[in-house]
Parts: C-alpha cells; structure tokens; sequence
C-alpha cells in the first residue's frame, strides 16, 4: 500500500467522531500516513502488559495511548472552535495552506 497523506498533522487538536471514544477532544502525537493511523494525546488509552527488560528495568502493566484510524477523527478550527474539514488554499506568494471548510481560517501553512 503507497503512502497517502492525511488531513491531519502533528500538533492539530482533533475530535473523534467515531467509535468507543467519540466526542472526546485531544492533541495529535504521531501520524502514521503508511498504516493511515493516528495517536491523540489521552485517547483510547490501552494497556501493555510489559516484562522488565534492560532498557525499561521496571515491569508492570503499563498504560499509553493506542492508534486510531484517520477516518475517525476531524481537526477542530482554532478560531471557530468547531471541527471541520479542511481545505487546502493557494496563497499569494505561491504557496499552499490548509484552511477551515467553515470560517476560511488558515490552520497552518505548507
């Protein structure tokens, strides 16, 4: 499968719109494009049952955030508060941005 790219990026605030964790708001960690996945901050929390190893000396049950798919969650428009889709805008001086769908902010350039 090619790499795609996804419509949202690290740092974006999302909401998740679908599944066990809907409506819960957090911060993007990592985008996994390949696997068309991404990790929010303190959403769908999973544990990992961890043996102590020479690296991490401590074993245990440890707690961190598992992946979601790409089609479960909408970036949230810094301005209007509200998630949306995004689109992408030419700018003048040639370049691009992504931009709300809904009150023509710019959330970021490229």
């Amino acid at each position: 499968m090619a790499a795609v790219g996804a419509h949202v990026r690290r740092g974006d605030t999302v909401l998740v719109i679908a599944g066990k964790e809907r409506g819960k708001r957090g911060k993007v960690l990592i985008v996994l494009p390949a696997k068309r996945r991404v990790i929010v901050e303190k959403v769908n929390m999973i544990k990992r049952h961890q043996r102590p190893t020479q690296k991490l000396r401590q074993g245990g049950i440890i707690e961190r955030e598992g992946a979601l798919h790409l089609s479960n969650v909408m970036v949230v428009c810094s301005k209007c508060g509200r998630p949306t889709r995004t689109v992408v805008q030419a700018l003048q001086e040639g370049k691009k941005a992504r931009a709300c769908k809904r009150c023509g902010e710019i959330i970021d350039r490229t």
